[in-house]
Order: structure tokens, then sequence, then C-alpha cells
């Protein structure tokens, strides 16, 4: 699978999250502001992983689809991963 652009800047913004988060501790920000941020980002990553999981569901079943080769196992793979990243 190739990953487009959309999901590659979803993840720099992460990355610039925890960077904004490791800057917040040496500035001696207080814990719930640290927290706070540090719970966005989680967010930001479930959001990545849903992304990524979906993209990769759709263009497997296509290409099932196109074969005619049954999806079952295709949901059940891509919903395994969904439940393992909470």
């Amino acid at each position: 699978m190739e990953y487009n652009k959309e999901i590659k800047n979803r993840l720099k913004r992460i990355e610039g999250q925890i960077k904004g988060v490791l800057g917040m501790m040496e500035q001696g920000k207080d814990c719930k502001s640290v927290v706070s941020q540090l719970s966005a980002a989680r967010n930001a990553i479930d959001r990545a992983i849903a992304v990524i999981v979906s993209t990769n569901l759709e263009h497997c079943l296509r290409e099932s689809m196109e074969k005619e080769e049954s999806t079952d196992s295709l949901v059940k793979e891509a919903v395994e991963l969904l439940v393992k990243s909470r």
C-alpha cells in the first residue's frame, strides 16, 4: 500500500505536537497542560490509525472484488487491527 500525502501530513502534525509537549516540559508547564496536550496527540494518533486502516481496507477490498475473491477475512483483519490499536 502506498501511503498518501494526507496520512504523512497527519503524522508530521502529530510529531509537532509531541515536540511541543517536550518543549512544555522543558518550560516547566503544569501537569494538567502537559497531559492535555498528550491526550490531544493520542487522539490524533488514533485518528491516523483509523485513516490508515480504512484506506488499506478500501484498497484491499477493491483488489479482492476485481479478482472475485472473498472479502470476509479482510474486514475481520481490519477490525482486529482497530481493536488492537485501542
